[in-house]
């Protein structure tokens, strides 16, 4: 069977996992070391890939349970234990029915909330937001189990800094507490939102200040992934111009997941002896562009009509150093310096688009090439 290379899922095959070698050597070791680690990227670069890559080799596989939630889409504390809860319990109680039994004898703020599988007559986790009425204490139950288990474990936590976002004022203060006294786990804080990251773990105002090791997860070199596509292309008796890659590369900003969509579609669309084109891969991005048409108009629905005119101009230039300059603003129409200054603190919370180094671009190069194809 000729299996794409181009993988689309997180869980990737060693053999289909393109570089990463010091990025991966950094986290093992520093999970091995029983370090914290805050890895930051931008979205769709790859850390949720990298994270289980780490995870799934022997060193880390066979000595460690391993962890993940995504919390992206949570917007309390008690969703963000609803996820954390459930995860533990696939992960770690269901090892077991000891480990099962010892779940729900510790967590005794959610006693009555579990369900009953009929096939085993063991506990399954199926617990509603509603009986998690003490999320404070069902956290310290969660952490209390997890120091009890039978192997160290690691928990990574995508899009960690949506837990700014929630109402509850000290969710910060609340999980550095807990953290810092576990011995039996540590964690891998991800996110996509330098920003953010940035401010909680590199400002001596916040509670996790200098709690964590370093990663910052950067595209993968360009032609380190031109060698890998031509290699996958070669091994299935197929051919793929340099040029392809590259100008894939340069038109979605080397964001792994557009660069990787763009290849498994084109490594699909030929049969062995022939080759993918410079022209098949621009097709190939026309119908990427036009399948997310309709997903990119609903997000800009949440924006005013002020917010999309500065969302545009940034668009046209791709990169604005001086977003407020006179330059900028006249040459886009835009209506003042203080309006631009306004709506950009809303395009970054609703993370439409980035700021890095005072530099200011759209968050998603698709949306910047559909909105630069069609305003």
């Amino acid at each position: 069977m000729n299996i794409n290379p181009f993988v689309l899922s997180p869980a990737i095959p060693d053999e289909f996992f393109c570089d990463r070698q010091e990025e991966s050597s950094f986290l093992i070791k520093s999970m091995k070391n029983q370090e914290n680690v805050v890895l930051i990227s931008p979205r769709r670069v790859g850390k949720t890939g990298l994270v289980y890559h780490c995870f799934n080799q022997p060193q880390i596989k066979d000595n460690y349970i391993t962890i993940s939630i995504d919390i992206l889409h949570t917007t309390s504390f008690q969703e963000f234990i609803k996820e954390l809860g459930s995860a533990v319990f696939h992960s770690v109680a269901k090892r077991s029915e000891r480990l099962t039994k010892l779940f729900v004898a510790t967590l005794r703020s959610l006693s009555g909330s579990f369900g009953l599988d009929p096939m085993t007559l063991l506990p399954t986790f199926d617990v509603k937001l509603g009986q998690i009425s003490t999320p404070e204490y069902t956290l310290e139950e969660i952490f209390s189990y997890l120091e009890k288990a039978d192997k160290p474990c690691i928990i990574a936590i995508d899009e960690f800094q949506q837990i700014t976002k929630y109402q509850k004022d000290n969710i910060e203060a609340l999980l550095r507490g807990h953290i810092q006294k576990l011995q039996n786990t540590h964690f891998i804080f991800a996110g996509s939102e330098r920003r953010l990251m940035n401010e909680m773990f590199f400002s001596d105002k916040r509670p996790f200040y200098q709690s964590a090791s370093l990663l910052q997860l950067d595209p993968i070199d360009l032609e380190v992934y031109t060698s890998f596509a031509i290699q996958q292309f070669k091994a299935a008796d197929k051919m793929i111009e340099s040029d392809a890659v590259e100008w894939a590369y340069q038109t979605f900003d080397g964001i792994t997941l557009y660069v990787h969509k763009l290849l498994h579609d084109s490594y699909a669309a030929i049969q062995p002896g022939e080759i993918c084109t410079l022209c098949l891969m621009q097709v190939t991005a026309d119908q990427l562009i036009q399948q997310n048409g309709k997903r990119l108009q609903e997000l800009l629905a949440y924006v005013t009509e002020q917010q999309k005119e500065l969302l545009y101009a940034i668009a046209a230039d791709r990169q604005v150093l001086r977003i407020t300059s006179s330059d900028f603003v006249k040459r886009h129409h835009l209506k003042s310096a203080s309006a631009v200054q306004s709506a950009a603190k809303r395009l970054l919370d609703l993370d439409l688009i980035t700021e890095q180094h005072k530099s200011f671009s759209v968050s998603d190069p698709l949306m910047r090439i559909w909105i630069n194809r069609n305003f």
